[in-house]
């Protein structure tokens, strides 16, 4: 009988989680410094319903500053200073502004505000991107992490400085 219950358990937290959407579509960027700096790390995209968790993990930051982050048009980080990848990720054709309001690019992602060690992590949730194949699809942009903060203001870039650290958002 104990069994029975311990499998039933198990059985209806297993369904649980999947309910959560934890077996969406994902993809990865492997961000490499831009010539000059040494900002590297990963983030991880994952769709979850009509959401997509993202999670950062950052070094090589200047120590105790934020950094604008942003998802660029084109997943090409082949100039060496991240130029490449082009504007930010805008298909619906909206406003640079901060990403708590929902008239905003796609590609605007919040602020990473790196430690005293030059190291930042971000855990957010984003409504206007997919890592599925459509219009709003992540995979195969630019993902730059530059070198002063996002102003949120300034159009169409936030006046976030230099790029530097570059990535092509690639579906796992």
């Amino acid at each position: 009988m104990k069994l029975a219950i311990a499998a039933a358990t198990a059985t209806g937290l297993l369904a649980g989680c999947a309910m959560m959407g934890g077996g969406g579509p994902s993809a990865k960027a492997t961000l490499q410094a831009t010539k000059g700096n040494s900002a590297a790390g990963t983030v991880t995209f994952i769709q979850r319903g009509d959401k997509v968790q993202v999670v950062a993990n950052i070094t090589g930051l200047k120590p105790g500053q934020e950094h604008g982050f942003h998802i660029h048009d084109k997943g090409d980080c082949s100039s060496g200073d991240g130029m490449s990848t082009a504007g930010h990720y805008n298909p619906l054709g909206k406003p640079h502004a901060h990403p708590s309001t929902p008239n905003r690019h796609a590609g605007d992602l919040p602020a990473l505000t790196a430690d005293s060690y030059g190291s930042a992590t971000l855990s957010t949730e984003l409504d206007v991107i997919t890592v599925a194949d459509g219009p709003t699809s992540v995979v195969g942009r630019g993902l730059i992490v530059h070198a002063q903060p996002d102003d949120y203001k300034t159009q169409p870039t936030g006046n976030a400085g230099a790029r530097i650290a570059c990535a092509v958002i690639q579906k796992n």
